[in-house]
């Protein structure tokens, strides 16, 4: 633990509590005058919400390397029968 400095935080209590019971948001120095607290709920609640758009992420990086793989594939296959043709 660091001593001797005091740290705004913001908790948000998990919609599902099935693995987490709350997220912590640590708020920046320079952020607080001009935002008010329900803007800065908004902002953590939708970063938590934002994290369940990654699993979708992942079936199009799979995606992304099925696309490469065939391509390798294809040229592979082409170079192939150009030197038995040739």
């Amino acid at each position: 633990m660091v001593k001797g400095i005091s740290r705004q935080v913001i908790v948000v209590h998990a919609p599902d509590p099935k693995l987490f019971e709350q997220a912590i948001f640590i708020l920046k120095d320079d952020v607080g005058e001009g935002i008010t607290d329900e803007a800065l709920l908004k902002e953590a609640r939708s970063a938590i919400r934002g994290s369940e758009d990654r699993p979708g992420k992942k079936r199009h990086f799979y995606l992304y390397g099925a696309v490469w793989a065939s391509g390798g594939a294809l040229i592979t296959g082409l170079i192939w029968l150009l030197t038995v043709l040739l």
